[in-house]
């Protein structure tokens, strides 16, 4: 008789996370399997080799998988349920697909074609140089930081080719589903048979890529979002991890794990290489490599010897004598979409705020339209003429006089990308305009109207941060900016360095062959240090400029966090739970913790509940893991190394 310990995916008891059963068959650690619990059976992971217990053991039900998975998958879930204390059956059901005992009917695998006229690209020496420097070190971490246009994915697809060639498995991971068309498009040239996953697939698809993955003999190459990073890949010899700076790596629910540091982890389980790459490399990432003396590779010409720099113009949104012909549109932004509609060129247009108004007003009395479960302002959607929140989705109807007072003078102030649409489409009836933000259909995403974007077939383009990442637009001749400066005022410490980011990386939209561009940014602090940083694409003079700040303040990468947040029913129960776990942890942890609340959260009220938080600092991050233990099992949240603090 065989004896293992087996990881359930469901949690059993709250401090025992494997439990031991036998087994006539011999079993490899990752096989998956059926296991009784009590009177029902779930799905378990075989985790280790153990000898005869002293107590009786049950046995095992089926092997679900012939394959076992990779020892190394089962190695980072571990490691990630010790690194963020969550449950490991939280991380089973993040690592492994759904559906695992379902029976699947195989689908015809479709070879994918790019769409792309383009001859083979040749790497030049800078590329060349990236590349053999990253090749030179066989495993560990390597920060790839290059200016917009640089040509990093043509050095993620060399090392891919390489990597492969030498019989081992590439992940690439995107930052979000809205990019795999794009740079599915870019690696189908070289590699027709690579592997997609991602949450819009439905479960049967993804679970079929999943087995597609398990199953293969010859290396494989996978994209898709951070979840791809958990794919049963053979011998794995690459993580790429593109735009790496972007906030949707971290999950924001259970566990709430970063895909970079997991990136890392499984790397060196793996004894492969991960690039991180970004043109705007994370402060705290950027600080951690040079600390580590860890390989920064720096690609910063453009990939094109002959590429023009654009022609930035900044407007003052403050001077209204820039703003004669229309209310948000500058003169010289609708002068510019003017001239490419009589040239046939392309316009992107960039705003971080959904919807068609952000606030809607009784000018009588002053009241607003807030949500009753949230208690934020609802959101006015001209298009389907309702209000909605943000935050809960619930919808209401537009008033047509005021609740309070009975006046009919009711406004709606504030820009968003649904009024800029219907506003462009008022100005330009003839031209084919486009929105690409949260609230488009699915069919009607990046991602399923990419090749109308590359082909130019879109003459205008408006959008959130969705289309300031990695897109390359050969048609692309003015990117406009309505409001620099928005996302600046927001009360969180990372506020400073998400506006230049989405600023660079929206610029950096254009500039990038040997046709004259232009770039028009509109700004109510048009002298503000992030705006101008980001105008001129200066991260290493950002990078400075934030990280004397965040050394000032007490904030990554110098202090770890730790944010606490409690959710109640009535807002009297989350103020008192929350004031008295500050009193607890104030009289028990070390006095190097410094412990900061409590606090409303930044949405206070959320789905009819209260919120309130404590933020914990500290330059030890296992003092901060210990706390974790004096916060109550009920009612509360807690996130190590939270990406925001809103």
């Amino acid at each position: 008789m065989n004896y293992y310990e087996v990881a359930p995916t469901r949690i059993v008891r709250a401090d025992q996370a494997t439990f031991t059963y036998e087994s006539e068959t011999p079993l490899k650690v990752g096989t998956l399997v059926t296991i009784p619990i009590g009177k029902q059976h779930s799905i378990g992971v075989v985790v280790k080799t153990v000898s005869k217990p002293a107590y009786a053991t049950k046995p095992m039900g089926d092997v679900i998988e012939d394959l076992p998975l990779p020892e190394s998958l089962i190695g980072l879930s571990l490691w990630l349920a010790e690194y963020y204390r969550t449950p490991l059956a939280t991380v089973l059901q993040t690592v492994l697909p759904r559906g695992l005992t379902t029976k699947r009917r195989a689908q015809e695998r479709l070879e994918k074609t790019s769409f792309r006229d383009r001859t083979q690209i040749v790497l030049n020496p800078e590329q060349t140089q990236a590349v053999t420097s990253i090749m030179a070190q066989p495993t560990g971490t390597v920060l790839l930081q290059g200016v917009t246009g640089s040509g990093k994915t043509e050095v993620y697809k060399e090392l891919a080719r390489q990597t492969i060639a030498s019989g081992r498995s590439v992940i690439v991971l995107v930052p979000e589903i809205s990019l795999t068309s794009q740079i599915i498009d870019e690696f189908t040239h070289d590699f027709p048979s690579l592997i997609v996953t991602h949450s819009h697939m439905t479960e049967a698809t993804r679970h079929l890529a999943w087995k597609q993955a398990l199953e293969a003999t010859q290396p494989v190459l996978v994209i898709g979002p951070r979840s791809a990073l958990f794919m049963p890949v053979p011998h794995l010899g690459a993580i790429i991890v593109d735009e790496a700076h972007e906030p949707s790596y971290k999950q924001e629910q259970a566990p709430r794990y970063s895909a970079l540091r997991a990136a890392s982890v499984l790397g060196k389980l793996c004894e492969a290489r991960v690039v991180f790459g970004s043109a705007t490399p994370l402060i705290t990432d950027r600080y951690i490599a040079e600390s580590n003396n860890s390989l920064i590779v720096r690609l910063d010409k453009s990939a094109r010897s002959n590429a023009k720099a654009s022609a930035v113009e900044l407007v003052d949104m403050t001077k209204r004598q820039n703003f004669t012909k229309h209310r948000f549109f500058s003169n010289k932004l609708l002068e510019a979409i003017e001239q490419n509609i009589a040239t046939g060129k392309q316009t992107l247009i960039f705003h971080n705020r959904r919807g068609s108004a952000s606030t809607t007003l009784c000018e009588n009395c002053g009241w607003s339209a807030q949500c009753p479960r949230c208690f934020v302002p609802l959101v006015l959607h001209a298009d389907t003429y309702t209000m909605s929140c943000h935050i809960c989705d619930i919808k209401q109807k537009v008033p047509t006089s005021c609740p309070v007072c009975n006046s009919a003078d009711i406004i709606h102030k504030g820009i968003g990308t649904k009024l800029i649409e219907s506003e462009l489409n008022r100005l330009f009836p003839k031209t084919i305009v486009a929105r690409f933000d949260g609230d488009n259909a699915n069919a009607d995403t990046v991602n399923e109207r990419y090749k109308e974007l590359y082909s130019g077939e879109i003459n205008i383009a408006i959008g959130t941060q969705v289309v300031a990442k990695g897109l390359d637009l050969p048609k692309l001749h003015t990117v406009g900016v309505i409001q620099a400066d928005s996302g600046l005022a927001l009360p969180d410490y990372t506020a400073a360095e998400r506006a230049f980011q989405l600023l660079a990386q929206v610029v950096g939209r254009v500039g990038r062959d040997e046709r004259d561009t232009q770039t028009i940014v509109q700004s109510y602090q048009p002298t503000h240090p992030v705006v101008q940083f980001g105008l001129k694409q200066d991260y290493e003079g950002f990078y400075q400029y934030a990280l004397a700040e965040r050394k000032k303040a007490g904030f990554p990468p110098f202090r770890f966090l730790l944010q606490l947040t409690d959710v109640y029913k009535t807002e009297a129960s989350a103020v008192k739970a929350a004031k008295q776990l500050s009193v607890t942890l104030k009289s028990t942890v070390p006095s190097t913790i410094e412990v900061l609340g409590p606090t409303p959260a930044f949405y206070e009220r959320q789905h009819d509940t209260y919120r309130w938080q404590l933020v914990l600092k500290s330059t030890r991050r296992e003092a901060l893991a210990d706390v974790i233990k004096y916060v109550p099992p009920t009612h509360w949240q807690y996130d190590l190394d939270p990406s925001s603090l809103l």
